[in-house]
């Protein structure tokens, strides 16, 4: 086998691996955003807010932590929490009015 087929094989199992990886994404984000849609119904019936910036905070420490700790870019897992939580304090403020 020559170095480009060998290169096309390899970038081919790259590939699958990254798209079942993606699907795993997909699913997690999908079954996170059902428990927080839990937790959105309950607040409004309880007449709690739609944000808990202690949580928050808490939140950010700790996947800082579990960033550091999978060798992934801090700022990185930060800048994707904090899309999380604006959605999902986006959906509990639908789920207030």
């Amino acid at each position: 086998m020559d170095t480009a087929t060998r290169a096309a094989a390899l970038l081919k199992e790259h590939r699958e691996s990254i798209d079942r990886l993606d699907a795993i994404l997909v699913y997690t984000l999908a079954e996170r955003f059902k428990q927080t849609q839990a937790v959105g119904r309950l607040k409004a019936e309880h007449d709690l807010p739609p944000s808990d910036p202690d949580r928050e905070a808490r939140q950010m420490a700790r996947l800082h932590e579990l960033a550091t700790a999978a060798d992934l870019d801090p700022d990185l897992a930060k800048k994707f929490l904090t899309f999380i939580i604006s959605e999902v304090i986006r959906h509990h403020e639908k789920l207030q009015k």
